[in-house]
């Protein structure tokens, strides 16, 4: 009896002590934990920009006069050459008041004098060619009888050509005064003489190229200058893309490089590939008021327009265009890398516990890492490790 007492006893003092080391056993820290996965990592260069038709058509009116309202809509359907883009008619008169009325009646007046003046000038140009031809007619009488010189007969010639220069020229005088009294009568016409004559003169204005309107520059009738834009044209197909870059990223872009077109508005990214990187930047204050030297980097689609066909001129978009990459090698995310003692380091879990590691990583964005050494595919470490996480503890995924 006292010997099962004794063991009792004995079992009772293991079992505490037992308890008691349990409770000093550090308790497994919970860590988010992930492994090497294999794959390629892109090194990209991230920029904002916007969609550019190509080539965009501006209308313009090609005459000053009276434009009709643009029937056309943004969006709409134009072929080259068919399609009435507006019709346009010479502008009407300007109203005259009283004292240039009456300034234009005495012009009239004047025009009428001076044509009444030449047509004077006209009869005696006339008649006096008439004298002239009826004296050469009697000198060359003379002269084939023998009675006058060849002197005389040439005197009566030149005066003939003489008459007739006079003749001409006054006839020219004629036309100068009726045109003079055409201009001052017209200057009398009113604006209602002419301003909705159907048989009036019309031009029509077509559309250059075969695409869509992409914006209405002039929608309503009026009276409107030479070079007025109406329209613009253009081919939502052909379209670009134009990234601003901070032109310290910019000089790493080459052309042929490939790009990815992010947030966008559609479930894919869109490839896309670099056509020119500008050869001149510009400057721009950003959003924290700091001037930026940028650079502007065209992008061609590579991707069919099936896939992009919502996009339109001038969307928003962002681009991540490829610099460097390393195709199926070992990575890991930046999240599990930290520097201990200035080397790239992570907390790999082996059998429970985390064991300090030394990495060597190769190319590196902003989401993964290469991993050149120390670590191989499958390997499991700890992402997002605190302050709390040290070596050799032993601790179980979250």
């Amino acid at each position: 009896m006292k010997k099962i007492k004794l063991y009792i006893k004995i079992g009772l003092g293991v079992f505490a002590v037992g308890l008691l080391i349990f409770a000093l056993i550090p308790a497994r820290v919970p860590v988010d934990m992930d492994v090497v996965k294999r794959g390629d990592v892109l090194v990209t260069l991230d920029g904002e920009g916007k969609t550019k038709i190509h080539d965009i058509y501006v209308v313009y009116a090609p005459i000053e006069g009276r434009v009709t309202r643009i029937e056309s809509e943004q969006g709409d359907s134009v072929v080259a050459g068919e399609t009435v883009i507006a019709n346009m008619k010479p502008a009407d008169p300007h109203f005259i008041d009283s004292r240039t009325e009456i300034q234009t009646q005495a012009d009239i007046q004047g025009a009428n004098a001076a044509l009444g003046f030449e047509q004077a000038k006209l009869e005696r140009a006339q008649a006096e060619l008439d004298f002239a031809k009826a004296e050469l007619a009697r000198t060359q009488r003379l002269y084939d009888n023998g009675n006058v010189s060849i002197a005389r007969l040439e005197q009566a010639q030149l005066t003939v050509r003489l008459r007739e220069t006079e003749l001409n020229t006054a006839n020219s005088g004629m036309e100068v005064a009726k045109s003079t009294l055409a201009a001052a009568r017209a200057r009398l016409v009113q604006p209602t003489s002419n301003g909705n004559d159907p048989d009036g003169s019309n031009l029509i204005v077509r559309a250059p190229i075969s695409g869509k309107v992409l914006r209405i520059l002039h929608k309503s009738e009026g009276v409107i200058p030479s070079g007025t834009p109406l329209v613009e044209v253009g081919n939502p197909e052909d379209l670009e893309i134009v990234i601003e870059m901070l032109s310290r990223d910019a000089v790493k872009v080459s052309k042929g490089d490939m790009a990815l077109i992010k947030r966008w508005g559609g479930t894919d990214d869109i490839r896309a590939q670099v056509r020119v990187v500008s050869p001149s930047g510009f400057t721009k204050i950003s959003a924290l008021g700091v001037e930026e030297q940028r650079v502007n980097i065209y992008l061609n689609f590579i991707d069919g327009p099936e896939k992009w066909r919502g996009l339109g001129d001038a969307f928003r978009v962002e681009a991540s265009i490829i610099v460097d990459r390393a195709d199926n090698v070992p990575y890991v995310p930046i999240s599990a890398l930290f520097r201990y003692e200035g080397k790239w380091s992570v907390f790999q879990v082996v059998d429970g516990r985390t064991v300090r590691t030394e990495v060597g990583i190769g190319r590196i964005n902003d989401q993964i890492a290469e991993v050149v050494s120390g670590l191989a595919e499958g390997d499991t470490v700890v992402i997002h490790p605190g302050t709390d996480i040290d070596d050799d503890m032993r601790v179980v995924k979250r």
